[in-house]
């Protein structure tokens, strides 16, 4: 097991400098107790009711990165309060990892409106992606309705789909759009082949083409 130490108080006073050695000391010594293999100390300044520390940023890239699979803390104050501790919880569960408190020699024990609201959390996420995959879909078979043929008009269909492309296709927008599908559709068609791409990125490029055979025309 890899492990990220995270030690935070909640300002710049001296007098708080004693407390993140503490933390640090008494989470090496939990690691080294259970053979865990530290990859990272991160010790921060800031107030715990504030998602965007730039410490506790670190730790979440360490862990999405795959470079350690649980995140030790003192307590889960440490870790964050009031929403900030229950948004940063569910990123962690989201990441597969875990958070291990010195305090409760484990997990937090998480209040019953705590797990409500992780639950909750979750389903809104799970229904966002099958509502995003719903629209990729729509707009795909509206276009393939209306002639588009992506395996003839995208050649590098099969590199890398999926993965982001540094180039928007603007030939296929003008193609669907030309077909009547909506920027928002074109959007949703392009993603589902492999572009990262959004309604107004789609939107300005198209805009882009048009203002650009405007100028060719009148020159």
């Amino acid at each position: 097991m890899k492990a990220v130490i995270y030690c935070r108080v909640s300002t710049n006073k001296d007098a708080q400098e004693s407390s993140l050695d503490r933390q640090k000391e008494e989470l090496l010594n939990l690691a080294s107790l259970h053979n865990i293999e530290v990859t990272k100390v991160i010790e921060e300044r800031h107030s715990g009711y504030d998602v965007d520390r730039d410490g506790i940023i670190e730790a979440l890239s360490i862990l999405k990165d795959k470079n350690a699979n649980i995140l030790l803390v003192q307590d889960d104050t440490r870790l964050g309060r009031g929403h900030a501790k229950i948004a940063l919880l569910h990123e962690i569960r989201k990441l597969d990892a875990k958070v291990l408190t010195l305090n409760e020699k484990g997990e937090p024990e998480l209040s019953e409106t705590d797990v409500m609201i992780l639950s909750i959390l979750s389903t809104v996420e799970e229904f966002q992606r099958k509502l995003v995959n719903y629209k990729i879909s729509r707009g795909m078979n509206r276009a393939i309705e209306n002639g588009y043929n992506p395996h003839k008009n995208l050649s590098n269909i099969g590199h890398g789909g999926g993965k982001e492309k540094i180039q928007v296709p603007i030939e296929e927008i003008i193609n669907l759009r030309h077909k009547k599908l909506t920027f928002h559709e074109i959007a949703a068609t392009l993603r589902g082949l492999g572009y990262d791409v959004s309604k107004a990125t789609v939107h300005r490029r198209y805009k882009e083409y048009v203002t650009s055979k405007e100028t060719k025309i009148e020159d």
